[in-house]
């Protein structure tokens, strides 16, 4: 499978920007979807999922209540809303699919076997 992730770019400080990952080569609509994102010289952190077929979402407490992680499967593509964006989102945000990944795994970037190239979101006045 292959993920393309777009949406991202610069965006003042309390605005929204809206990522896509539109997925190719197979159905991901059982997958567990996660968002992860990597500032400069910092390690890949997870931001966001939705744990397989179901409307389960997770979230990193840095980002819940300000983003929403979605899915539209007759898109085959996932969704991440992110609203009241700060300084310290800035990143470059990536979208990876995880068919055998388990719950407990779902924040940990070794459970997710796909992973799209990454969009950058810079938040910045």
């Amino acid at each position: 499978v292959q993920l393309q992730a777009c949406g991202g770019g610069l965006v003042q400080p309390g605005g929204s920007l809206r990522l896509s990952c539109a997925a190719s080569g197979r159905t991901v609509s059982r997958d567990t979807m996660g968002w992860f994102r990597q500032a400069p010289g910092k390690e890949r952190e997870f931001v966001a999922a939705l744990f397989r077929s179901g409307a389960n979402t997770y979230y990193a407490d840095s980002v819940k209540g300000r983003f929403t992680v979605s899915r539209d499967n007759a898109k085959n593509t996932v969704y991440l809303q992110m609203n009241s964006l700060k300084p310290e989102d800035t990143a470059v945000y990536y979208c990876a699919a995880g068919p055998r990944i388990i719950l407990s795994e779902i924040r940990a970037t070794r459970g997710y076997d796909y992973w799209g190239q990454g969009t950058l979101v810079t938040v910045s006045s």
